[in-house]
């Protein structure tokens, strides 16, 4: 019975045209317009790791003077300095720990045919490969040996070795960069993770960059290579690169990673315990709350997903219910004229509760017709969405999951739209509708 109804839905689609392609264009545009910022919201709010996301933590400590503080203020600086970032690195916490900041590098490509160019990459530990579960293409990471000797190693990213050395293999080759010859030892596949968390420069980067290049952290430390992105400097410091190193300036990103989420305590206790002990040196002048976030609350706590991202959703959401409002009206008139066509059904021994799945159906039948078309709108409001930055093009785009999203949003409201109406045509009186013919 239900399939017959679902053909008498479709046969409807052709009564009252006007009404149905008006019903269709409305439920069609509200369902564009919300699955359009669901879409970015969830592009944004998606877990970048989720298999250990709950077993990666980034400290905040703050490190910052003492003069024009208040007690409660809130603390902006995500980084750490050096000297915190390598008693980290040296301590036995976790099973891996990984410390970071980013460069830039100028490589004289073997290839004649290509200029020197410059790349973006990260100076890193070799812990940061197996953290993040980097993918490689040829090669592997460096080993722990090499960060403790300060290799001339390097990785590069499938797109940028393909640039420099063509379709081959470069793993053992040289190359000139940074003032030095460095051997490649790996290739990363087509590894990039959305958003960037564990280097955090801005939302907007966090989307669109894609790391070109990584070396090992004291590599970079002993070549003194600079870094590219945030830096704070809460005191004065002698110039000079040992200077920096030795003062409270932040500009280095650190993760540790545990067994399970069960030891966040543990690590908790021992970042307590090593602030405590830096102020009986005179450091952490301020002795503020020290903070521990796994990755989904980094996100949270680095506002990945902006206010003004969240109001567009309610907004839309309410265009939406405004959609629906009218299609209940357009329902209303087009079910009313088919009131003597209930009554004789009634007449003839249908009951109230075949009249209302009938109708019911009929209204979901409208509603995936509406789908259909709304996931045509959905594209297209995304692809104008897209071309108006490299940022929002990485997050205006449809997934299975929010086509298979604007399918059930569509008929789920088009249900909803038809409740009234079809209670209405239930109510029908046959004797009346019998009289009246």
């Amino acid at each position: 019975m239900l399939s017959y109804y679902f053909f008498l839905g479709l046969r409807s689609l052709k009564r009252n045209p006007i009404l149905t392609t008006l019903m269709v264009m409305i439920l069609a545009i509200g369902v564009a317009a919300s699955v359009s910022t669901l879409t970015i919201l969830h592009v944004m709010s998606g877990d970048p790791i989720p298999q250990k996301s709950d077993r990666l933590f980034a400290a905040i400590l703050d490190n910052g003077p003492l003069e024009g503080y208040t007690k409660g203020d809130t603390y902006a600086d995500h980084q750490l300095t050096y000297k915190d970032t390598l008693a980290f690195l040296n301590s036995s916490q976790g099973v891996r720990r990984a410390g970071m900041y980013g460069i830039l590098g100028v490589v004289d490509p073997i290839r004649s045919d290509l200029n020197v160019t410059m790349v973006e990459g990260v100076a890193a530990n070799a812990d940061f490969f197996s953290m993040f579960d980097v993918s490689f293409l040829y090669g592997q990471g460096w080993q722990a040996s090499e960060d403790k000797n300060a290799a001339d190693v390097v990785v590069f990213s499938k797109k940028k070795a393909e640039t420099i050395f063509g379709k081959e293999n470069p793993v053992g080759k040289k190359v000139r960069m940074m003032q030095g010859e460095y051997t490649v030892v790996g290739v990363t596949d087509d590894w990039v993770q959305r958003p960037r968390f564990f280097i955090f420069n801005g939302r907007g980067v966090a989307f669109t960059h894609e790391d070109e290049f990584f070396v090992p952290l004291s590599n970079a430390i002993r070549r003194e290579i600079p870094h590219n992105g945030n830096m704070s400097c809460s005191n004065s410091r002698d110039p000079g690169w040992q200077s920096l190193l030795d003062s409270e300036c932040t500009w280095f990103h650190f993760w540790f990673e545990t067994k399970s989420a069960h030891e966040r305590a543990d690590l908790k206790n021992y970042i307590d315990s090593y602030v405590r002990e830096q102020q009986k040196l005179g450091r952490f002048q301020r002795r503020a709350s020290n903070k521990l976030f796994n990755v989904r609350e980094w996100l949270d706590e680095m506002k990945i997903i902006a206010d003004d991202s969240k109001l567009s959703a309610w907004l839309a959401f309410g265009f939406l219910l405004l959609c629906l409002v009218n299609a209940v009206g357009l329902l209303l008139a087009k079910f009313s004229v088919r009131a003597p066509e209930i009554g004789v059904r009634r007449a003839l021994g249908a009951s109230r509760g075949q009249i209302f799945s009938q109708f019911l159906i009929e209204s979901s039948v409208v509603g995936l017709v509406g789908s259909c078309l709304g996931i045509v709108l959905a594209f297209g409001a995304l692809y104008l969405i897209g071309v108006q930055s490299k940022y929002l093009t990485e997050v205006a785009h449809l997934d299975w999951q929010m086509v298979f999203l604007a399918v059930l949003l569509s008929i789920i409201s088009s249900i909803l739209a038809g409740l009234l109406p079809t209670w209405r045509a239930c109510q029908v009186t046959p004797a009346i509708q019998l009289k009246s013919q």
